[in-house]
C-alpha cells in the first residue's frame, strides 16, 4: 500500500501559479513546494508540470532545480519525474558511481515487473542516446557484467506456473555453485536472468529446505566482491523485495551519517506503491516507527519532505 496522501480534487493551474509565486523574492517558499509536491500522485505532478510550462514558458522540473538544493532538491528531483525515467536516472548514476552502487542496477531490474524493466530501457535510450544494456557493459567485466546485462534485459514470464522437478535441479546447480566458491557462475547467471520470479522463490525456498539456510544468508558470507554484492541483491529483490527494502532504509539511517541517497530512493520510488507495507516491517523489526527513526537523522526541508512522502500528517 501507498503513503501518498494525494487529494482527487485539485487544479493544475492553480498548483503551478502557487509554486510561481513561491519561488519569487529571495529564496524560495520551501513550505509551499513540500505542501504541494509532496501531496500529488505522479499523474498529478506531470499535469502540474505541463501547466506550468505552458503558463510560463520554463520547464518546473529546471526552476526548482535553480531553487533548492543539496538532498532536498536532488529528492525532488527525482520525485518530479515519471517513474521509468526516473529509474533511467538511477540506473545511470548508479554505473557512474561504479563499484559501491552496482547493487542499484540488480535492485531495479529484479524489482520491476517485465513491463515496468522494459519502460526503463525504453526511457534509458530517450534521455542517454545509449542502450541501457550497452553502457552496464561497458562500465562492467567479467561474470558481473554478464549478471547485470542479462538482469537488465531480460522480459520474465510472469505467470504462477512452477515446475517443481526444475526448481530441484536448479537449487543444487545454485548449492554446487556456491559451496566451490568459483564454479559455474554462467549457469547461476542463465537461472536468475531467464526463470519468472515465481519459479526462481520455488527454486530459492527448495535450496533452503534442502540446506537449512536460506540462500541469501549463504551468499552473505560470500559477498566480499561486486559480483557476490549483485548477486546477493537481485536474490533478495526477487524474493522478498519490501524485506529488502526495509534493509535498505535500516542501514541508511542506522550507519554512521544518514545515507540520503539511499534513504531518498526508497522513498520517492515506493511511496506511491508499497511503502506502507515497508513502514510497517520497519517498526516490526525495529520496534519503532520509520517516521521517528528519519525526524530524529534527517534534517531541515529534507526531512520535512520525506516524512511528507512517508504519510505523515503536519
Amino acid at each position: 500500500m501507498a503513503t501518498l496522501v494525494s487529494p482527487s480534487n485539485y487544479s493544475p493551474v492553480e498548483d503551478a501559479q502557487t509554486l510561481r509565486t513561491a519561488f519569487k523574492g529571495w529564496g524560495s517558499d520551501d513550505k509551499t513546494i513540500i505542501a504541494i509536491l509532496g501531496h500529488r500522485n505522479v499523474h498529478q505532478r506531470q499535469e502540474i508540470r505541463k501547466a506550468y510550462e505552458e503558463i510560463y514558458e520554463e520547464d518546473l522540473i529546471k526552476r526548482l532545480e535553480s531553487e533548492i538544493s543539496g538532498d532536498f532538491e536532488k529528492a525532488v528531483y527525482r520525485w518530479m519525474l515519471e517513474p521509468a525515467d526516473r529509474d533511467a536516472v538511477l540506473v545511470n548514476v548508479a554505473i557512474k558511481n561504479g563499484s559501491k552502487d552496482l547493487h542499484v542496477i540488480a535492485e531495479i531490474a529484479c524489482v520491476l515487473s517485465a513491463e515496468e524493466l522494459l519502460a526503463v530501457r525504453r526511457a534509458y535510450h530517450n534521455r542517454y542516446k545509449h542502450s541501457l544494456e550497452e553502457d552496464v557493459a561497458a562500465n562492467t567485466t567479467g561474470h558481473l557484467r554478464q549478471l547485470l546485462v542479462g538482469l537488465v534485459s531480460t522480459y520474465r514470464y510472469e505467470g504462477v506456473e512452477i515446475n517443481a522437478k526444475l526448481a530441484q535441479t536448479e537449487a543444487s546447480i545454485l548449492h554446487e555453485t556456491l559451496k566451490e566458491k568459483k564454479g559455474n557462475y554462467e549457469e547461476v547467471i542463465r537461472v536468475l536472468a531467464t526463470r519468472s520470479k515465481t519459479q526462481l522463490v520455488a527454486t530459492f525456498n527448495r535450496y533452503r529446505d534442502e540446506h537449512g539456510i536460506s540462500i541469501s544468508k549463504k551468499l552473505l558470507d560470500q559477498a566480499s566482491d561486486d559480483f557476490h554484492k549483485v548477486l546477493h541483491t537481485a536474490i533478495r529483490c526477487i524474493n522478498d523485495p519490501k524485506k529488502y527494502y526495509e534493509k535498505v532504509l535500516r542501514n541508511a539511517i542506522k550507519k554512521f551519517g544518514t545515507d540520503e541517497d539511499g534513504l531518498s530512493r526508497v522513498v520517492v520510488t515506493r511511496a506511491e506503491t508499497d511503502l506502507k507495507d515497508i513502514k510497517e516491517l520497519y517498526y516490526k523489526r525495529n520496534s519503532v516507527h520509520l517516521e521517528d527513526d528519519v525526524a530524529k537523522e534527517t534534517s531541515g526541508d529534507y526531512k520535512k519532505f520525506i516524512l511528507t512522502l512517508l504519510g505523515k500528517q503536519d
